[in-house]
């Protein structure tokens, strides 16, 4: 049997392992699915990745699927019923960053037609390939996750620093950081 080769950072969970071998690296040009990684990614900001995966389904229910504009438009009773749900991550000011930054979303598609012409106009369009080898070599921001946190900044988002844009360009494929012993490469 051939050892299939992944990133190192993946463990052997089964959801880690089927996130890095199906989603991670693999551009993504919804709207929706942008806004959901996004919220996902500020939502993990201090705990592991794998907690947040592990929630990912329950969020997408109690998120309306990730509709901006429903999320928008969620009020002081929605937010509260959001801090009582175990099935997420329950911190005040990230749902209430979630809920700004779809609003923020709406104000963005406005602008340039969709969230994904913003985001992807940042690199031209093109995914970046990475030529990392090694768990050392994947850095936790960049000048370019710099660029897009202060833009994002900017215009109104919350709880979006250089750190967590950065693991959000690699979730949603703007940068294709899999090692190049990996079998995604």
């Amino acid at each position: 049997m051939k050892t299939v080769i992944r990133c190192p950072w993946v463990t052997e969970d089964k959801i880690y392992i089927n996130y890095h071998d199906e989603e991670w690296g693999v551009p993504i040009y919804d709207d929706t699915k942008l806004f959901e990684c996004l919220t996902l990614e500020s939502a993990q900001a201090g705990l592991s990745w794998i907690t947040v995966l592990k929630k990912r389904g329950h969020y997408r229910k109690v998120y309306d699927g990730f509709d901006p504009k429903k999320v928008a438009s969620y009020d002081d009773q929605k937010i509260e019923a959001l801090m009582q749900d175990t099935g997420i991550i329950r911190n005040r000011l990230k749902i209430c960053a979630s809920i700004n930054n779809a609003k923020k979303i709406l104000e963005i598609q406005q602008e340039f037609g969709s969230f994904s012409s913003y985001l992807w106009g940042f690199v031209g369009r093109k995914p970046i390939r990475s030529q990392f080898e090694s768990l050392g070599d994947y850095p936790s921001k960049s000048n370019l996750s710099d660029l897009v946190s202060k833009d994002l900044k900017d215009k109104g988002f919350k709880f979006i620093g250089s750190t967590i844009i950065y693991a959000f360009m690699q979730a949603v494929g703007i940068l294709n950081d899999h090692t190049i012993s990996c079998f995604r490469v």
